[in-house]
């Protein structure tokens, strides 16, 4: 059966071509025992035919031209020919008799001529119910003169026809004379008896008339089962791959479920959707890098159980994480009690909002760490985490990192080495930002320039900046100065443009100020 099946789907033209042949081949078969049933039909009807011709011919010839010439012309009419040299047969007799000579030599055609009056000298007529029950319609005037019956099996049909023997003038003056007849009243128009033509037609011998539609329904039915048997198995191993397919979904969903757990969801989900792929390759990307840890985690970790110590680092990292993840921010990893993450990629939204968003996740850290703070301290830990916090801006490299086998979606570069550098300078519950990132979110945030700083490995001298407070307005922050009082930077796009044409004018009256000076 498979092989059947693979047969037919590497060669579609050959199942098309024997679906058309099989339309084709019905109106043809149905044709060719049309013609069938109508040649045997006819052949049937001719044999019949032929028969009663047959049995009338030899009944003439015997009991009336015959007997006729046997009394030299001299003949007469009666129903008792028989017993008379040279008599021939009356009408009544003679359908009797034929009807008994039809029936013997015509097995499925049978003629009857019966009455409930027949003459004294002969058996009295058996009258099956059917006939029967048509001489009493007849003879009650119900307005019909034929009468059909169907009877018979379902492979054997039997129709019997019957109607009614009228008297004539002729055989009520002879009737009602004659010597032997049961009744003696006749009247022209009244019913004496009646004659049936009964014909059999064994339905089971037409069977074979219709071979050709037999022998296409055969074909047809046994191509149908072979393709029945092939659905079902074709539907069998579909189930079974269907069940396999849903078990190995089942499987992955619940692997990849377990995956995501290790990944960051931005990174979880550029793999799975195929943006990234799994192979060792990295891009130069601006990105900003926030780092952190826990001030004194080691002392404070020293009074803790391993179990407790479990608990509250994981109770630590899940908030952090959900802070993390509502802002946006692509999680590196946990080292110990640090949190490494960066804005920018495999998402950014630019560089500027990045940094902004990285700001505000970390104050929302910090805000929550002070929430924490309390339940802790019901729970009895003395010394409650307080994180430090350093955020920049730059280039760095991202990608996979490792090897062909082991890799890691990470960054590397002095930019995010750099961040490191300035958490640890932080206060805990500080956060410290490079000038780089400062430069981006000083409309949202208040900060104070820490003195120049050089961190090994960092080429240039670092100013960092320590944050205060967020804004709660727009202009607060617009112009910040050193704390040596040689440098002030202003953010003209903080301020409006009325203030910014009034600063243009002043700055440009000191500049004309400072050349009159120097001249």
């Amino acid at each position: 059966m498979d092989a059947i099946g693979k047969f037919f789907l590497a060669r579609p033209s050959w199942l098309f071509a024997l679906v058309a042949s099989a339309l084709v081949a019905l109106p043809i078969a149905i044709w060719l025992d049309l013609k069938s049933l109508s040649d045997q039909n006819m052949l049937r009807q001719a044999t019949s035919l032929n028969n009663i011709i047959t049995s009338v011919r030899s009944y003439y010839a015997q009991n009336v031209v015959g007997r006729v010439l046997a009394a030299d012309g001299q003949t007469k009419l009666l129903h008792n020919y028989e017993e008379v040299v040279g008599a021939i047969p009356i009408p009544a007799t003679l359908s009797i008799e034929l009807g008994d000579a039809i029936g013997n030599s015509e097995g499925d055609v049978k003629y009857r001529f019966v009455s409930d009056f027949p003459f004294k000298s002969r058996p009295r007529h058996r009258l099956d119910q059917f006939e029967t029950m048509a001489l009493e319609r007849f003879r009650s005037n119900f307005g019909a003169d034929v009468l059909v019956q169907t009877t018979g099996k379902l492979w054997d049909q039997t129709i019997t026809l019957a109607t009614p023997v009228i008297m004539s003038g002729a055989c009520v003056s002879c009737h009602n004379t004659h010597v032997e007849s049961a009744k003696s009243d006749w009247k022209v128009g009244d019913v004496r008896g009646l004659q049936s033509v009964t014909i059999r037609q064994p339905i089971a011998l037409n069977i074979w008339t219709f071979k050709w539609v037999l022998a296409y329904l055969a074909v047809a039915g046994t191509m149908g089962m072979l393709f029945a048997i092939v659905q079902y198995r074709l539907a069998g191993k579909f189930s079974l791959l269907n069940d396999e397919l849903a078990a190995n979904n089942s499987f992955l969903a619940d692997v990849s479920a377990k995956i995501s757990k290790y990944l960051s969801p931005q990174i979880y989900k550029s793999i799975f959707s195929g943006e990234k792929d799994a192979s060792i390759s990295t891009e130069r990307k601006k990105l900003t890098v926030f780092f952190s840890d826990i001030k004194d985690f080691t002392a404070t970790t020293e009074r803790l159980q391993p179990e407790e110590l479990t608990d509250l680092l994981n109770n630590y990292f899940t908030e952090m994480a959900k802070i993390a993840e509502a802002h946006g921010a692509t999680v590196d990893k946990f080292i110990g009690d640090a949190i490494v993450a960066f804005f920018g990629d495999p998402e950014t939204k630019g560089t500027g909002e990045d940094a902004r968003a990285c700001v505000r996740m970390a104050l929302d850290m910090q805000r929550r760490l002070q929430e924490l703070e309390k339940t802790w301290h019901e729970k009895g830990l003395e010394h409650p985490f307080r994180a430090r916090m350093g955020i920049n801006t730059g280039y760095c490299n991202v990608g996979n990192f490792g090897s062909t086998d082991r890799m890691d979606y990470t960054i590397i570069g002095a930019e995010a080495n750099l961040a490191a550098r300035l958490e640890s300078i932080a206060e805990p519950g500080g956060i410290v930002l490079s000038y780089e990132t400062y430069a981006h979110v000083r409309d949202i945030v208040s900060a104070t320039q820490l003195e120049p700083v050089s961190f090994k490995g960092i080429a240039r001298e670092v100013m960092p900046y320590q944050i205060i407070s967020e804004h709660s307005a727009p202009c607060i922050g617009a112009i910040q100065e050193s704390r040596d009082g040689n440098q002030l930077t202003v953010d003209l796009q903080i301020l409006d443009e009325n203030t910014r044409r009034k600063l243009r004018e002043a700055i440009q009256r000191l500049v004309r100020d400072a050349n009159s000076t120097a001249s």
